[in-house]
């Protein structure tokens, strides 16, 4: 019968440093007068089957080896230790680790099941604001999850620069500063650092021209550590803004041409807050109903001149065609169409057509009388 035992089930160690995990396993030392001969691999990924030998795993290249030797032999029984050594260790590196050791005997193969659980942690910064008349003063405190041995002394950094000593730091959150904190002696376990929202960016999508009637979101990030909340705002005047929703995400189902202006999201955590640029979001849209005029109005003079004018709200700006009922021809081709010496036979219904790269729009009739 093969056996494994871990010296520990649950080891927890910090991002960066180095961890040892051991184990014994025992063996028969021969099977009918057949000396035993061993061969042990940690193992993560695979199965008890088909193991991949950490050694061989590309995510633990240069960073992993191992020591498996016999301890003695006592009677019909063998007794082994096995020790892995993991350095720089990394987040990702956090999983159960199992020993697979192989035989020369009939059914010699054996894999520890039960294993070790290996949890990587960053130190953590707690931070507190026990000053309600200084809002911006806080009360740092460093400290490890896994508890580290002997209760190492701690430094701190602010934006990269020691600047000073001890389990506790107080600071001055301001926007632009960074802090951490690291083991004294081992300055490379550090925690991760704290800081104030940095300028956020915001996109939209999708990218290019915006019709109206589409679905467009506008998208808001900034790095910060804790991570920032959002909040979105339209601009409403030089000196105003309306306050939209929270979120990383600021989504139109289907926009509309009002919902055309400036927009800007608020990135904040407790350390502080930062706005992004604004945004503009153009909506273009077909042309709406046109309306038309006529000048002079009312009843025309036979060999007088009229006017007629069209006009349409639509973005990009309307390009406009004038038409006569039942005429295919157009008649003219700007805004404005003037008639000069009218005579009965240029009366009539006149209608306009305003148009642009998204639509078209026609008027209702305009009718040209006169006493003639």
């Amino acid at each position: 019968m093969c056996l494994v035992t871990y010296s520990s089930s649950n080891v927890c160690a910090l991002r960066g440093a180095t961890v040892y995990l051991s184990c014994t396993y025992e063996y028969p030392d021969n099977v009918q007068y057949r000396p035993t001969t061993v061969r042990t691999l940690w193992f993560t990924k695979g199965d008890n089957y088909q193991p991949v030998d950490l050694e061989h795993d590309a995510d633990y290249t240069g960073r992993v080896d191992s020591s498996c030797g016999l301890v003695k032999c006592t009677g019909s029984r063998c007794h082994g230790t096995c020790t892995l050594r993991i350095r720089d260790l990394r987040q990702s590196d956090s999983a159960v680790y199992k020993v697979r050791f192989t035989t020369n005997q009939p059914g010699g193969k054996y894999t520890g099941d039960l294993g070790v659980k290996l949890s990587v942690k960053d130190l953590q910064v707690k931070v507190s604001f026990p000053y309600p008349t200084i809002l911006t003063l806080a009360e740092l405190e460093c400290h490890s999850i896994c508890g580290l041995a002997g209760d190492p002394p701690y430094i701190w950094f602010r934006n990269g620069l020691y600047v000073g000593q001890g389990v506790n730091y107080r600071a001055n959150i301001l926007s632009g500063n960074s802090y951490l904190c690291a083991v004294e002696g081992y300055e490379h376990l550090r925690s991760t650092s704290l800081y104030a929202p940095k300028t956020p960016s915001v996109t939209v999508s999708p990218s290019g021209e915006i019709e109206e009637g589409r679905s467009v979101t506008l998208s808001c990030s900034s790095e910060a550590n804790p991570a920032a909340t959002y909040t979105w705002f339209k601009v409403i005047t030089d000196y105003s803004s309306r306050e939209l929703m929270q979120g990383p995400q600021l989504h139109f189902g289907s926009i509309l041409s009002s919902d055309s202006g400036q927009y800007y999201c608020l990135a904040e955590n407790k350390y502080g807050h930062l706005s992004s640029n604004s945004l503009f979001l153009d909506v273009q849209y077909a042309p709406k109903t046109p309306s038309r005029t006529m000048s002079p109005s009312g009843e025309i003079e036979e060999g007088s001149s009229v006017t007629l004018s069209c006009s349409s709200d639509a973005n990009p700006a309307a390009n406009y065609t004038w038409f006569r009922e039942h005429e295919d021809s157009v008649k003219g081709s700007r805004q404005n169409y003037t008639i000069t010496n009218i005579t009965s036979v240029l009366g009539g219904n006149y209608f306009c057509q305003a148009h642009n790269a998204i639509g078209l729009h026609s008027s209702p009739f305009l009718l040209i009388t006169g006493n003639w």
